[in-house]
C-alpha cells in the first residue's frame, strides 16, 4: 500500500533529525522504492510565539501493515528521538511525522484520521506533496493536491525551497 508520510522539524540540527526519520520510515517499508520531496523551510503556523522555522518534506513509502501500527511506530519513534508531546499541540519539536494518506483507505478514529485532517489547508504539507504526488485526489475534497496548493489563501504561511537531495 502506498503511505504518504509528512515530516517536520523546528529543534536541534533539522537536517539530521530529518534524515534519520526518513531512514527509519524507510526500514518500514515493503517496497524497493521510495519517493521523496524536495526540503522545504516553513514559517510555524499556529505555533507557540517565537517557534524556529521548520524544515519540513514528504515522503511516500509501501507499508503492508495497518494504519494504527503505523502509528504506534511513528509515535514512539517520535519519543525516542525527543518528541514531548506533554508541552503542547504545537510546541517546537525536534521531530514530527504524519501519516498523509494510506492508500485509498479513509480512518476515522479518536487519535487517528486518514487522510490528515488539515492536509488540505497546509502550504507546508501541500508543497512538499504536490513534488511527488501533484495529480493525487485528496480525498473529501475532490480536488488534486495542485488544485489544493494553488487555492490555499496567501496567508497560509511563507515556505521556501531549500535542498532537492536529503
Amino acid at each position: 500500500m502506498k503511505v504518504g508520510l509528512g515530516l517536520g522539524s523546528n529543534i536541534g540540527n533539522r537536517l539530521q533529525h530529518l534524515r534519520q526519520a526518513k531512514g527509519y520510515l524507510l526500514s518500514l517499508s515493503t517496497g524497493r522504492w521510495h519517493l521523496a520531496s524536495p526540503l522545504y523551510e516553513a514559517e510555524p503556523v499556529r505555533c507557540l510565539p517565537d517557534s524556529p522555522k521548520f524544515l519540513n518534506a514528504a515522503l511516500e513509502i509501501e507499508y503492508e501493515g495497518a494504519p494504527r501500527m503505523l502509528l504506534k511506530k511513528i509515535l514512539a519513534y517520535e519519543k525516542a528521538h525527543g518528541r514531548d508531546r506533554s508541552t503542547g499541540k504545537n510546541a517546537p519539536r525536534t521531530i514530527d511525522m504524519d501519516i498523509l494518506y494510506f492508500g485509498e483507505r479513509e480512518v476515522l478514529e479518536k487519535d487517528l484520521v486518514i487522510p490528515h485532517p488539515r492536509l488540505a489547508e497546509r502550504r507546508f504539507v501541500l508543497l512538499p506533496l504536490s513534488t511527488i504526488r501533484p495529480d493525487m485526489i485528496v480525498k473529501g475534497t475532490g480536488k488534486t493536491v495542485r488544485i489544493l496548493l494553488r487555492e490555499l489563501p496567501a496567508k497560509e504561511g511563507e515556505v521556501r525551497f531549500v535542498q532537492q537531495e536529503w
